[in-house]
């Protein structure tokens, strides 16, 4: 679970909080007026490391190149 902190108290302990990501490994949620509007995510050199949580997902897609859920917009009814 990720950690939250607003703007104004992350300001004066932004050393502290980076820090404390590096070393836990643990996303840090910044918010302004309590909405999420920035995340703080330790670095990676193995890019293909966010992407093997969806592997073995997408079970079969026939059509590729149509647009998904196009019956279900109300806009186009």
């Amino acid at each position: 679970m990720s950690k939250t902190i607003s703007k104004s108290r992350f300001k004066p302990r932004s050393l502290e909080m980076f820090r404390s990501v590096e070393q836990t490994g643990e996303e840090l949620i910044i918010t302004d007026h309590g909405r999420p509007v920035l995340k703080i995510v330790p670095y990676s050199e193995d890019p293909e490391q966010w992407f093997r949580g969806l592997r073995n997902t997408v079970l079969r897609y026939e059509k590729p190149f149509e647009p998904v859920g196009e019956n279900e917009w109300e806009a186009l009814k």
